[in-house]
């Protein structure tokens, strides 16, 4: 599956655009990812506890959007966008949804 953020694939022609697709992820960050996150925030420097669930989160969103975009009987996603978002009472969930047009390349 060819997954690009561009309208076109070099070399390839669309011969069918099937939708769009998502794939929609909401982690929650737990206590001791928090705490370590405050830690660093307080200290400085880089979060790999928040960093790791925002990969995580990522890939699952990215994962989900190419099953779909494959069960509708596509060979490519083109025009992918990743949005990212804080949710909760405590800003501590996080939600990120990749999009993008499921289509058929020759």
């Amino acid at each position: 599956m060819i997954v690009t953020t561009t309208p076109t694939i070099q070399g390839m022609n669309i011969v069918e655009y099937k939708q769009i697709v998502f794939g929609e992820v909401i982690n929650g960050v737990d206590f001791v990812k928090d705490f370590a996150a405050g830690l660093t925030n307080f200290f400085g420097g880089r979060s790999n506890s928040y960093e790791g669930e925002l990969i995580d989160a990522r890939e699952q969103a990215m994962n989900e959007m190419i099953q779909r975009a494959k069960a509708i009987g596509a060979n490519a996603i083109v025009g992918v966008d990743i949005d990212y978002e804080v949710l909760g009472q405590g800003n501590n969930m996080l939600m990120v949804t990749a999009s993008g047009t499921a289509v058929v390349c020759e």
